[in-house]
């Protein structure tokens, strides 16, 4: 099973449709004045549709904006030209701040990240017959685990979660909010599909952004020990197939990385950064948000990535640069 872009969200609860000038009174953004649509949900540029809700707030986006199929968009007065037609700007000097605070209107259970209640005893459920499992294993409810599948002591799949054939999952290990394929392989003590990390400054205080995404993870993968996973705020966090992650490696929220990719210990990526496939990244480097990490590029252990890196680059250092000037400047 994989969560197509627009199908409902099977983790969290959608209160909506709202109409969109009662949306905006509760977040104080009175000043417009629209027909009265009703909105459905709101969602990325890339997965949002007619009926739905969006937010731009970089130039870094501009290509997906003047594709988006959504009907209205948090942005601001600078931005709004590169939308298309079928799409009404919703002007806001905290276009982020108020994509936030409309994310949590839409889906107020995301914000706690509450422990599930539903889970029970592996033994009292319908998986004790088809898996092979240690001790003080819980299951939730609508759980799915195919074939051929191992849950190691005191581990925790909780409600929803779906896990494919011949996967193995370690001792100690947390998964919630996720969609796993076949033959994966989760290590002891990792943890998939929390909250991301994410504030936005609201006068005096911080206000914690959403996370309503989920963590997908494709066929044939291997999480190292003690890894966090973090699910994705309005898009999904994902790791390509055939991809092995080493020991205590952080991915944050809506990370996306490619096929063939081999990633060593400690590294830590910031959120909404891509990899493409067959990238190598040596131990305790650290990515940046809202990079892109080319096809067959090779990062060196311990390199700051804070800019794009085009394909087939070889890099290392901070800020990482070009491999042969950093031997060059270093010997």
């Amino acid at each position: 099973m994989i969560l197509n872009l627009f199908m409902s969200n099977p983790f969290f609860k959608n209160t909506g449709p709202y109409e969109i000038n009662n949306l905006l009174k509760l977040i104080n953004l009175n000043s417009h004045s629209f027909p009265n649509d009703m909105i459905a949900d709101i969602k990325d540029l890339n997965s949002s549709q007619k009926g739905e809700i969006t937010f731009f707030h970089s130039k870094k986006y501009i290509d997906l904006a003047k594709v988006t199929k959504a009907s209205y968009c948090l942005t601001t007065d600078n931005l709004k030209i590169f939308l298309p037609s079928s799409c009404k700007p919703i002007i806001s000097d905290k276009v982020l701040l108020n994509t936030a605070k409309i994310t949590q209107i839409f889906y107020p259970d995301s914000i706690t990240d509450d422990y599930d209640n539903s889970v029970d005893d592996i033994n009292k459920t319908e998986f004790k017959d088809n898996v092979k499992y240690g001790k003080n294993v819980l299951i939730g409810k609508n759980v799915k685990i195919g074939s051929n599948c191992s849950i190691g002591h005191n581990s925790i799949i909780e409600k929803n979660v779906s896990i494919g054939d011949n996967c193995s999952i370690g001792s100690n290990v947390i998964i919630r909010n996720s969609l796993i394929k076949n033959n994966v392989h989760i290590l002891d003590g990792s943890i998939v599909g929390k909250k991301g990390f994410g504030f936005f400054p609201d006068k005096n205080s911080n206000f914690r952004y959403p996370q309503v995404g989920i963590v997908i993870i494709e066929d044939n993968v291997e999480i190292g020990c003690g890894s966090t996973i973090d699910r994705g705020s309005l898009s999904n966090t994902i790791i390509g197939k055939n991809t092995y992650l080493d020991n205590q490696i952080h991915i944050a929220h809506n990370v996306k990385i490619g096929e063939n990719c081999i990633i060593a210990g400690q590294v830590g990526f910031a959120g909404s950064s891509t990899l493409g496939n067959n990238v190598m990244i040596g131990g305790q480097a650290g990515i940046s948000g809202h990079l892109k990490i080319g096809n067959n590029v090779q990062i060196g252990g311990g390199s700051g990535v804070i800019k794009n890196i085009p394909d087939n680059s070889k890099v290392m250092g901070y800020p990482a640069k070009d491999l042969k000037n950093f031997i060059r400047e270093n010997k």
